[in-house]
């Protein structure tokens, strides 16, 4: 009975491996030169080296190129082959796989993966487009951000405050107290004003300090380099962080003020060039308020709330959107058929 068993389970086996196992046949259609070796197709050995592969291709290609063989259909298809079996062992890792599928005609799943992959990869170096991308990125960045502080000097210098007081900073410095021009040397009018409007310009640009989006750019905060100083920071982080633990939690040290400003920022969810550009009578409110601690942020983001909807609610566009959107709003809009 046993034996009988055995025989039947051993008959199901053969079967499927009938239906599911590959042939073990080396040389497979549609991979490489399909049936035929690439060797074989080429007339090398496989000890072959590039140099007698390049001169067998020469010969080959001279002899069954298609200008010789114009209308003659299997002359193309053999140069095509011949094309083809040089392009898959001209190059090692090309060939290192072609043998290998030689060599394991077993692994027939596996072959086919192989080649489509290689065939199918893209031609570029994956790197070499992310450091291509990253670096037009950070260019695009840079120049941008120039471009956004450009704008800020440019509109500071027609502000009446700061115009003055860069207008006074000029004289007391004697850039613009200079005695009337003679001689040949003598600019006009238009050339003089556009020297003072520069002085100006170089004054508000050295003496504002201007933060937030419009800020000086600064080289090291662009994409590349923060991929290249990432690792720098990170470090630096850590260590912050594993301070902050053992200062605050483990010893139970007193916040100081940076820390306290931090928190507070912290609860605000702001990044560190936004709270930045807050004036300073800001962070003076926020210090005295204590709002490092939790529920008197808590208490304070509530009154900000309800200021903000008595603002809205005082203010004249506000109130006349509020009476359109009662009377008049979208549920009032038909179509003109209706």
């Amino acid at each position: 009975m046993a034996a009988a068993v055995s025989s039947a389970l051993l008959a199901v086996l053969l079967c499927f491996s009938n239906v599911f196992v590959a042939p073990t046949d080396a040389l497979i259609e549609g991979l490489y030169c399909g049936t035929q070796s690439c060797y074989d197709v080429l007339g090398v050995s496989r000890d072959a080296g590039k140099a007698e592969i390049g001169r067998a291709y020469r010969q080959l290609a001279r002899k069954y190129h298609p200008d010789r063989y114009q209308g003659e259909e299997s002359g193309q298809d053999t140069f095509l082959l011949i094309a083809t079996a040089y392009e898959t062992l001209k190059d090692e890792e090309s060939r290192r796989d072609y043998d290998y599928m030689l060599d394991h005609p077993e692994e027939y799943y596996s072959h086919y993966y192989t080649y489509y992959r290689r065939r199918l990869a893209p031609k570029v170096d994956v790197r070499i487009v992310i450091l291509v991308t990253v670096c037009a990125i950070s260019i695009f960045q840079y120049y941008s951000w120039w471009s956004s502080y450009t704008e800020a000097i440019n509109y500071l210098t027609t502000v009446p405050k700061y115009r003055i007081q860069a207008t006074e900073l000029a004289k007391q410095q004697g850039l613009l107290n200079r005695t009337k021009e003679k001689g040949k040397n003598r600019r006009s009018k238009e050339e003089i004003r556009e020297e003072e409007e520069e002085i100006i310009r170089d004054i508000i640009k050295n003496k504002i300090d201007i933060k937030g989006g419009y800020q000086k750019p600064n080289i090291s905060d662009i994409l590349l380099f923060k991929i290249i100083l990432f690792p720098y920071h990170l470090c630096v982080y850590v260590v912050w962080y594993c301070s902050w633990i053992y200062r605050f939690h483990l010893r139970g040290e007193e916040y100081g003020e940076e820390e306290k400003l931090y928190i507070i920022r912290r609860h605000m969810k702001m990044s560190q060039a936004q709270f930045d550009s807050l004036e300073d009578h800001l962070r003076h409110t926020f210090l005295e308020r204590q709002l490092w601690i939790k529920e008197n942020y808590e208490v304070y983001r509530e009154e900000q709330e309800e200021e903000m909807k008595m603002k809205m609610a005082m203010d004249p566009r506000w109130k006349r959107y509020r009476r359109w959107m009662k009377s008049e709003g979208p549920g009032r809009i038909t179509f003109i058929d209706d």
